[in-house]
């Protein structure tokens, strides 16, 4: 296989494992899932997208997580260029689903993580939210004693 496409395997392989972890991965999973499925290999190949993602999001972090994601782009990277090699998969089919990729990572994006909730200081009878940003949010609360204001 000639470098200029064992460079675009790497970088395919790269931008889809970096997107498993992100808001966007249905998105990238239904391009894959279209190429996947005009090479033949769909139906495994797309449930082994489905096992990596789980390992991804579970893997803890640090070198672990690391370790995991190494080998999930070096088992897309490795299946990309047997699909290239096999004639499966053009150049061309991959540099368009590189570039749609490459717009889905470049997109503002949410990583998913691990969110601890913790209240203290008593009772809390009304509404308890934790977000990164909240626009426009309105809460109607009734008061559960039935006494009106004033």
């Amino acid at each position: 296989m000639d470098s200029e496409l064992a460079v675009l395997a790497a970088s395919g392989a790269t931008t889809l494992v970096s997107l498993m972890v992100t808001d966007s991965w249905a998105h990238a999973r239904e391009l894959v899932r279209r190429v996947l499925a005009r090479t033949g290999s769909g139906t495994a190949a797309l449930s082994d997208l489905d096992d990596t993602r789980s390992l991804l999001l579970t893997a803890p972090d640090g070198t672990a997580e690391e370790e995991a994601a190494a080998g999930a782009r070096t088992q897309w990277q490795l299946l990309l260029q047997r699909l290239l090699e096999a004639g499966a998969l053009t150049e061309g089919d991959l540099r368009v689903l590189l570039s749609s990729l490459q717009q889905l990572a470049s997109a503002p994006q949410s990583v998913h993580g691990t969110v601890h909730n913790s209240i203290n200081g008593g009772v809390q009878n009304g509404p308890v939210v934790q977000s990164g940003r909240i626009t426009g949010l309105t809460f109607h609360i009734q008061d559960p004693s039935g006494d009106s204001p004033g």
